[in-house]
């Protein structure tokens, strides 16, 4: 389960037009927990699904035996505009894989105009509601997230709120590395002692995320690389609410950062750096060709001069949409995060370069993909999340 996304996943999402046929579904209501729970059959694999009050939904495996109750638990979390239906396929698919361990969380609590709102609010939405889902299931251990475009970045924000470790292993400084003369070992005592909401992080995935924004240069890809598109669409940032501001990195309240770059680092009150750092896997799900809407440098933490040329990109055999994959190991360098970040100054593109440094601290997976060929290669920022379009 740790390995938990595997390109044969990928390949699974299909998107809508070729299960928008199976609409059939077998659903008997009971109330339990003050929660509506139902039989759900629908994209043919039978689960059993709980909502609550707010419309989040949390799923299980219909053939799981009740007397192991699930110990893993996978948040999914959407973009812009977006919707727990949004994942609804993708998290079938999940609990066909592993019907006994995991109960997946499609979350709710920001949808449809609500995504305006910003990124912090939604973070803080978004721990709020993951912190009911673990009330409701005790019996859960290990947790894992995945975020579609914006919704990785919520996520960042939300494993911030509820990341906690223990206080008496203080063997590494908050970016990991050692200190005095703590080993290697120590370090990564520390490391496995981390928690969120209590629970044990094992994978945090997102697919197609600007987690670098979207204001630097080509992030956008659909402005054409245009500077004045660019320029414009920069000071029009507002129409998509602070969400907007949060994205083109236009936000400086108080004299601070933008959120995007302040979200790089370990922070007083919220640790944004050793929160992500805490997961066992870190993946990059990227659309190389035909995303529209979010760049391939800024949805796979990479300079521009470090991609791949397109026209040398290698298809997996196996997996037809798969073009790469890729782990970059973790860098240490001396000298604090936060000194780095406040050290550039504060035109786009350095502090683009600023969280490229901090957030490649972390070793990734990078899987590049492509709908080249596809139907659905124009609707490719929606096609790798497996929606329902």
């Amino acid at each position: 389960m740790e390995s938990m996304v595997s390109h044969k996943d990928l390949q699974q999402m299909k998107p809508s037009h070729q299960v928008i046929n199976n609409k059939k579904t077998n659903r008997t209501s009971l109330i339990v927990n003050k929660c509506t729970c139902f039989r759900s059959s629908d994209h043919g694999y039978p689960t059993l699904d709980e909502l609550d009050g707010h419309g989040n939904v949390d799923m299980k495996s219909a053939s799981a035996h009740t007397n192991h109750p699930p110990t893993h638990l996978l948040v999914m979390v959407n973009g812009l505009i977006g919707s727990a239906h949004n994942w609804r396929y993708a998290a079938k698919q999940f609990l066909k894989t592993y019907p006994e361990d995991l109960i997946v969380h499609c979350s709710e609590r920001n949808s449809s105009l609500l995504t305006f709102n910003g990124v912090d609010v939604m973070g803080n939405r978004l721990a709020n509601e993951v912190t009911s889902v673990i009330k409701r299931h005790p019996g859960l251990q290990k947790i894992s997230f995945i975020g579609h475009s914006l919704g990785g970045l919520v996520a960042r924000y939300a494993i911030a709120k509820l990341y906690t470790q223990d206080s008496t292993k203080l063997a590494c400084q908050e970016n990991g590395d050692p200190t005095n003369d703590a080993s290697n070992e120590q370090c990564s005592e520390h490391i496995s002692s981390r928690r969120i909401a209590g629970l044990v992080p094992i994978n945090f995935i997102t697919v197609a995320t600007p987690h670098l924004g979207t204001g630097g240069h080509r992030q956008v890809p659909m402005f054409g690389g245009s500077n004045t598109v660019e320029k414009v669409a920069h000071h029009i940032s507002w129409v998509l609410g602070r969400t907007g501001r949060h994205l083109f990195l236009t936000d400086k309240a108080q004299g601070q950062p933008p959120l995007l770059l302040q979200m790089v680092e370990d922070r007083e009150d919220l640790k944004f750096f050793s929160a992500l750092q805490s997961f066992k896997r870190h993946v990059l799900y990227a659309n190389a060709h035909f995303d529209h809407i979010v760049g391939w440098s800024t949805s796979s933490i990479r300079r521009r001069n470090e991609l791949p040329q397109r026209k040398r990109l290698v298809r997996s055999g196996k997996y037809p949409h798969i073009l790469k994959g890729e782990t970059t190991t973790t860098i240490k360098e001396e000298g604090s995060m936060k000194s780095q970040v406040n050290s550039f100054k504060t035109a786009r593109a350095s502090m683009e370069e600023a969280m490229i440094e901090s957030l490649t601290k972390i070793s990734w997976e990078r899987i590049d993909v492509s709908f080249k060929g596809s139907k659905q290669r124009y609707f490719a920022h929606n096609t790798i999340q497996a929606s329902m379009i």
